[in-house]
């Protein structure tokens, strides 16, 4: 395989059930976010969860970005470093930014609140895929250059969400072309 010029997303979901410090804070500032908020698209008290603020009143999708500002202190805290997701050495991923998702939420029941952090790497080379494993290096780093690379093996919740091969004529990569000669 030729090198490529990747980004990858890992996603961290947080519900009641999370147990580190960094979740357990996460999942109480934006659950009481969630139940200040969303006090303005249910005047009259009818509806209880996320998806019925949703359904009754679509302004109720920006309660997205609004809870966010209550983790954005917390994700402040880690350092551009992902909490769950380590290379082969155990050192933490580094991310360039960090997205928040509200998946679901209830004002009657605090354990239905559930919610996502999405990391996105800044771009990184993939200089090879061996099995589940990736080796990759930071930035974009020609063949012709020494680089320190790490190893993160594919798991569950990580994606390569961008992927461009390096063209041949700026960095010397061989891209080979597979075409059907019958």
């Amino acid at each position: 395989m030729g090198r490529a010029l990747i980004k990858l997303v890992y996603k961290q979901v947080i519900d009641a059930s999370s147990t580190s410090t960094f979740e357990r804070n996460v999942f109480q500032a934006t659950y009481d976010e969630f139940k200040l908020k969303s006090q303005t698209y249910n005047m009259e008290g009818k509806f209880k969860t996320f998806t019925e603020l949703k359904a009754n009143d679509g302004r109720a999708n920006s309660l997205h970005y609004k809870i966010s500002f209550a983790a954005a202190y917390f994700i402040e805290e880690l350092n551009k470093r992902m909490p769950d997701l380590v290379d082969n050495l155990g050192d933490a991923i580094a991310f360039d930014v960090a997205k928040f998702e509200l998946i679901q939420s209830d004002l009657t029941d605090r354990d239905a609140h559930k919610l996502a952090i999405n990391y996105c790497t800044d771009t990184l080379t993939l200089c090879d895929i061996v099995g589940e494993y990736m080796i990759l290096a930071k930035g974009d780093v020609a063949l012709s250059e020494t680089a320190e690379t790490f190893v993160l093996k594919l798991q569950p919740n990580l994606s390569i969400v961008e992927f461009h091969i390096i063209d041949q004529s700026t960095h010397n990569t061989y891209v080979p072309i597979h075409t059907n000669n019958n």
